[in-house]
């Protein structure tokens, strides 16, 4: 049985999905289903879904910036020189002949 359901979308919303759509070849009604299907999923049958919500305190645009996020956690030491001074390489001289 079918159930009709008119939903009202601001023009940012009703673009997004509109490109989102025909990106894949679907109908509006097509993107929407697939979207409800996708949110109204029980936890279990997705186990990314299940672990959701697992990590408290993350930033909000974590998902837009993790790149960001990785490279300013990332702390690379000097390797150590163990008690030897680096020595400086010398250019090569010109030799004239």
């Amino acid at each position: 049985m079918s159930h009709a359901l008119q939903v009202y979308l601001d023009d940012g919303d009703y673009k997004a999905l509109h490109a989102w759509a025909k990106a894949r070849g679907w109908t509006l009604s097509q993107a929407v289903r697939v979207a409800l299907r996708a949110l109204t999923r029980p936890a279990e049958v997705d186990p990314l879904l299940e672990a959701s919500g697992m990590i408290d305190a993350l930033p909000y645009d974590l998902s837009q910036r993790v790149d960001s996020y990785l490279q300013q956690s990332f702390v690379a030491a000097p390797p150590p020189t163990y008690g030897q001074p680096q020595r400086k390489r010398r250019g090569r001289k010109i030799v004239r002949r």
